[in-house]
């Protein structure tokens, strides 16, 4: 696949239709490889500059694709082009509206993620809406659970018994990167997407923000109004640090 070096990056060039047809390239094999999806936005951006266990996640990732119209933006202005944005919140209903374009197929998927009671509500959700799509399980995590090893242990060995397809991540960034790239090698999935708030958003827990707002860039203006707490702070340091970051590229590029 054809890809650019952005931010340290390495970012697949793939739009939407692209990225689908390359996930189920892996779901048609018979491997079970677990091969894992990350999708970059002005937050990964920074916290990956930061973060070295998080950028070798990043490195492992069999592919890379933008979530955020600044990264996009950014790509274009350092004349290494991306097609568009590929958010995780889109690109998981993406892959399970394909599905229903196969008559025969069903694609057995396990919701790793989200708050207590929440993934069960997305799990009618999905079957009302895609019923080529069967969730086979779901498990909504402590907190903390990624310090025990026999927890992980015990999540990976009952993702496995569901023989799941695919596995839908959201714990948010970088626990869930972090987390499949440390235990790949003991699912027996063949595509893990790390997603973050998706499986929130296909319960209807959060709100997705105006189409309009979405096709403009400012979904982030969307979220924050919606969390004030938990992310006015993170943009804000987002929206110092992603500049400096740019112009380091800016003047690699000359």
């Amino acid at each position: 696949m054809k890809h650019i070096q952005l931010f340290n990056i390495k970012i697949d060039v793939l739009d939407m239709a692209g990225s689908v047809a390359r996930i189920f390239t892996w779901l048609d094999a018979d491997a079970r490889d677990c091969r894992y999806v990350v999708t970059p936005n002005v937050d990964h951006v920074v916290k990956l500059s930061e973060n070295t266990s998080f950028k070798a996640a990043y490195d492992q990732a069999s592919l890379v694709v933008a979530d955020g119209k600044p990264v996009v933006l950014a790509s274009r202005l350092l004349g290494k082009p991306l097609p568009g944005t590929v958010p995780g919140s889109d690109l998981v209903p993406a892959v399970f509206s394909h599905v229903q374009t196969r008559k025969d197929q069903i694609l057995r998927v396990y919701l790793l993620g989200a708050g207590a009671g929440v993934a069960e509500r997305a799990a009618k959700h999905i079957h009302a809406q895609w019923p080529n799509v069967s969730v086979v399980g779901l498990y909504s995590p402590p907190m903390g659970f990624e310090k025990s090893p026999e927890e992980c242990q015990k999540i990976c060995t009952q993702i496995n018994q569901t023989e799941a397809d695919l596995l839908v991540i959201g714990l948010g960034a970088p626990k869930q990167e972090l987390w499949v790239a440390k235990y790949q090698s003991a699912l027996k999935v063949k595509v893990a997407l790390c997603v973050g708030a998706t499986i929130d958003f296909l319960a209807g827990e959060k709100p997705r923000a105006p189409m309009w707002m979405r096709r403009c860039g400012v979904e982030w203006l969307h979220r924050m109004a919606s969390e004030p707490k938990r992310l006015v702070s993170r943009y804000l340091n987002d929206a110092v640090v992603f500049p400096r970051l740019f112009l380091k590229e800016w003047l690699k590029k000359d």
